[in-house]
């Protein structure tokens, strides 16, 4: 296919032409993609500034999206790729082979770097989802520093640089300049840009921003970042988000708050169910309101079909396939259970094969846990309607997975994203802190804005 780039594509690929260091933040469905192997290519094959790209990047994204994207483009298809996934053995292979272009998921970033015994010669790193680089404690960040210093290029992509606020930048800028912009050290740049908000003694347990200090970061970034949104340069599906109430009975109810209130829950004369921390108690309360919460022995205990009553009106008034999101295992249990009994045409969306079907319209309902499903994957041709089973906290994994039918290609006027939310629950403090975390992101990118 004959590649006609938009002109905010041709701008984002000379972005990364002429800026060594590049942190390109394009929309989910912009084609970040196909506008960096197009400066690789120019790189690699018009000015000879490199000669050997590795591209780090999500599973799923590192088996299916970068091969799909070279094959798919004309003026692509001769570079020469590599996948290094699977076992050892298929790795170092893989890594041994002639190839332009080499992809590894970034689960294997540290055995590459400590273990493989495979020289680091890149002279080109492209860190797909750069987000995923947030913390600067995980592994695959600090690997990553050992070998940055012998990279002449990296660029780094995302959608959503900052999900959970400006703390997240630190890391990813890091991979990127050293340091250069907002400091070497995490300590260093908690004590430029934020001060101590919860704490409790000496004990700090989150951080709010000094007083323009977001401005001051996004000045720092500014000269090595561009930042486009969907809307401003495509006519994008009008997105409609709805919310799906349900309600419990009393009993559920007592249930539920006697959860809430005690951290217990008496499910049995002679057992019962712990939440020994905050976060214990989030997931259990999360698990209450979609209808099911595992035991300390790992039973699935039932509560309520609330969600599932819904879902089944849902699914008979849909006119389209649905994409729906489970995110507790029970729940994919209890859906599927459920999807059978209605006599509905369903399948989870995790292989080559179950994309292909799903986009081909062989499906009423695909089933995908954002976690593993939320990244890269090309899904809007086989529907237009998400429906969320279960939230989750992670903004970055909300606006990922609904950007798999809003984005380019979606063929619909209108995309819906239908939330099933148990009212009076923690449902609804979820979906109002998505909306929270947001705002800054939204600031972020409205200030590193690209303006064509």
């Amino acid at each position: 296919m004959e590649y006609k780039p938009h002109n905010y594509q041709k701008y984002a690929t000379e972005f990364i032409l002429t800026h060594p260091v590049a942190a390109v933040i394009l929309q989910m469905g912009l084609g970040k993609t196909v506008c960096t192997l197009d400066a690789i290519n120019q790189l690699m094959y018009d000015s000879f500034e490199i000669r050997k790209v590795l591209v780090i990047a999500p599973l799923r994204v590192a088996k299916v999206t970068w091969s799909d994207e070279i094959k798919k483009w004309d003026n692509l298809s001769h570079l020469r790729y590599s996948i290094v996934v699977g076992t050892e053995k298929e790795r170092v292979a893989a890594l041994n082979a002639d190839a332009d272009i080499y992809i590894i998921n970034r689960e294997n970033l540290q055995w590459l770097v400590e273990k493989s015994k495979v020289p680091f010669e890149f002279d080109m790193v492209v860190i797909d989802e750069l987000s995923s680089f947030k913390n600067w404690n995980s592994k695959r960040f600090k690997s990553f520093m050992k070998v940055r210093p012998r990279i002449k290029r990296v660029v780094g992509l995302t959608g959503t640089p900052s999900p959970n606020g400006l703390m997240d930048l630190f890391a990813q800028f890091k991979c990127l300049d050293m340091g250069a912009r907002l400091g070497r050290f995490i300590t260093q740049y908690r004590n430029n840009y934020f001060i101590p908000d919860r704490m409790n003694g000496q004990i700090v347990y989150s951080y709010r921003l000094r007083p323009g200090a977001d401005q001051q970061i996004y000045d720092k970034i500014s000269d090595i970042t561009i930042s486009m949104k969907a809307l401003d340069h495509l006519k994008m599906p009008e997105l409609i988000k709805n919310k799906y109430p349900v309600y419990m009975n009393e009993k559920e109810t007592a249930l539920y708050e006697g959860m809430k209130k005690d951290l217990i829950l008496s499910y049995k004369e002679d057992e019962v169910i712990t939440a020994a921390n905050a976060a214990s108690l989030s997931g259990k309360l999360c698990q209450m309101a979609n209808g099911a919460v595992y035991s300390e022995a790992g039973e699935s205990i039932h509560i309520h079909d609330r969600k599932l009553e819904a879902l089944e009106d849902i699914i008979e008034a849909a006119q389209s396939p649905i994409l729906l999101c489970y995110w507790f295992k029970h729940d994919l249990e209890r859906i599927e259970k459920k999807l059978k009994e209605l006599k509905v045409s369903f399948s989870r969306i995790k292989t080559e094969e179950n994309i292909r079907k799903w986009n081909e319209g062989k499906y009423q309902v695909g089933l995908i846990h954002p976690a593993s499903a939320g990244h890269g994957l090309n899904l809007q041709q086989g529907g237009n309607t998400i429906v969320w089973f279960g939230l989750t906290w992670s903004l970055e994994l909300y606006q990922q997975t609904n950007a798999r039918l809003w984005r380019q290609g979606q063929s619909e006027k209108t995309v819906v994203v239908q939330h099933i939310v148990t009212a009076g629950t923690i449902d609804e403090d979820i979906l109002e802190a998505l909306s929270n975390k947001d705002a800054s992101q939204k600031a972020l990118i409205n200030a590193v804005k690209a303006h064509l």
